[in-house]
């Protein structure tokens, strides 16, 4: 039997129209009693602006355009897809899933949808879970998106978690090929660091129970990323038989500017092989890896034949990377 691989033909992304740069933000906090400053949030984040989106748009509304940029740049239509997969943690609803409402928004209907909820790493999960799909022949080609309202489950009057984060969406059009397009993927996740990045609210008889708002212990989230994302290249690179001096580009999870800089010294990187968005986009969770590539693509920095690493790790506590030949 002919083995069947996966490739990255199409990218796309989109940012609700509403920038708010840190001086912005800093007002709007300093009405709320909330003090803060552009030189203490890029000092020890990297973040100069972030998009939020309108109070009446939700996640499924920055797929749709970020999915159909994607078919676009892969000259594909909506009734070539036969799987979508939306990456998220801020859902339109409890159910059905986002995916499905994508894929009614997109206009087509049978392929299977679902989302997955990884929280930062969500994108790296979607993406290895199309690949193996498609590997094993139970779709062609995939729609893979990352979409996040964050800006939804901010505690404003928490300085510390409030500037980190943005919406958006950025997307992948994933197809059956003869040649690998990923070469590699590694999963994890340690449900003992649950605490140290959370949402801890739930809703049971029309009522919020718990804390709906996001919940972040940085210094712990900070030592944990570097050291398990530090594994998850390794991991990768020696599943695909590659070394460090093969990745033409890293592509990691925007959340913080030092843990991006940490990563690269580990894999002996210099700064300009990464690509970096979090100043412009914060941390927009799923949506930031996804986001990041279509930057890298549509501004030339990340070319065809290219080998990049696409790394990630959020909430749960989850976190993996993919090895791939766009």
């Amino acid at each position: 039997m002919t083995a069947r691989y996966s490739r990255i033909t199409g990218t796309g992304s989109y940012l609700p129209p509403r920038r708010v740069s840190n001086d912005d933000l800093v007002t709007e906090l300093a009405e709320r009693g909330v003090e803060t400053s552009d030189d203490w949030i890029v000092e020890r984040t990297g973040i100069r602006a972030r998009h939020f989106a309108a109070p009446d748009v939700p996640a499924s509304d920055l797929a749709v355009p970020a999915a159909q940029a994607a078919l676009a740049a892969a000259g594909r239509t909506p009734d070539d897809i036969d799987l979508i997969i939306v990456a998220t943690s801020t859902p339109d609803m409890v159910f059905p899933s986002t995916a499905a409402i994508v894929q009614h928004k997109l206009g087509i209907a049978g392929c299977p949808v679902f989302d997955v909820q990884a929280v930062c790493s969500g994108f790296v999960y979607a993406l290895t879970v199309a690949d193996a799909m498609i590997a094993r022949g139970a779709a062609s080609r995939a729609l893979v998106i990352g979409a996040e309202v964050f800006s939804r489950i901010l505690d404003f009057s928490d300085r510390t978690t409030c500037v980190l984060f943005g919406d958006g969406a950025g997307a992948v059009v994933l197809e059956a090929s003869d040649t690998p397009g990923i070469l590699a993927t590694d999963l994890h996740a340690d449900g003992k660091h649950v605490g140290i990045l959370c949402v801890p609210g739930n809703v049971s008889g029309g009522q919020v129970l718990g804390d709906p708002l996001l919940k972040m212990d940085g210094q712990s989230v900070f030592k944990l990323a570097v050291s398990v994302l530090d594994k998850a290249a390794r991991a990768v690179l020696t599943k695909a038989g590659k070394s460090e001096a093969d990745i033409d580009w890293l592509i990691p999870h925007q959340a913080n500017i030092r843990i991006m800089q940490s990563t690269a010294r580990k894999l002996h990187l210099p700064l300009e092989k990464v690509v970096v968005t979090v100043h412009d986009h914060g941390n927009t969770s799923a949506a930031s890896i996804p986001l990041a590539l279509d930057h890298g693509v549509r501004s030339g920095q990340v070319k065809r034949g290219q080998t990049l690493l696409l790394e990630g790790v959020g909430g749960g506590f989850t976190w993996g990377a993919v090895l791939l030949v766009l």
